[in-house]
């Protein structure tokens, strides 16, 4: 049995396939940049307003799932309602929604082929809060997330995000 593993162990090692790949550290280069590139699409997404900025960050053939709104298949198709909505924004205009990573949830997992980096899977938790009549924000539901970032061009963008385990603020287990 333990030559069997071996065998299997020295096949993966050859095909450039490791059966033991951790999470990067929260210093790693990769960990920092997808940190930062997170940040950047969530603030575009929910306090600036700005599908320009989001536009930079998907690839053309970007999917998006999530667990209540279905799936939506391709940047321009998931960014439309952004553009519509933003274009009508005011100047007295407050973000009706915010954001917020919960902390230690960002994890980050490296995707080589032939010892060559191309992409990453980064997943977290976020919660999120509304404003309500009185313009006050109010907790709302938190949920998993899980982003494959892709190397194109030599910019990292994401190509599938999938959104889920919606679940109100109040009955929700943070579990890592």
């Amino acid at each position: 049995m333990k030559r069997a593993l071996n065998i299997v162990f020295a096949i993966l090692m050859l095909n450039g396939i490791s059966p033991v790949q951790a999470q990067l550290a929260e210093d790693a280069d990769l960990y920092q940049i997808l940190r930062e590139k997170d940040s950047v699409l969530f603030h575009a997404a929910f306090n600036n307003c700005d599908p320009e900025t989001m536009a930079l960050l998907f690839t053309e053939d970007f999917e998006f799932y999530h667990d209540k709104g279905g799936t939506t298949l391709g940047r321009e198709t998931f960014l439309a309602p952004m553009f519509k909505n933003c274009s009508q924004k005011t100047e007295d205009w407050i973000q009706p929604s915010k954001r917020i990573l919960v902390e230690n949830s960002l994890s980050v997992y490296p995707l080589r082929k032939d010892g060559v980096l191309y992409g990453a899977i980064q997943h977290g938790i976020h919660r999120f809060e509304f404003l309500n009549k009185n313009k006050e924000y109010q907790k709302g539901d938190i949920a998993r997330f899980t982003h494959l970032w892709v190397l194109e061009s030599g910019h990292w963008k994401i190509k599938r995000e999938l959104s889920y385990d919606h679940q109100p603020a109040s009955s929700y287990q943070i579990e890592n």
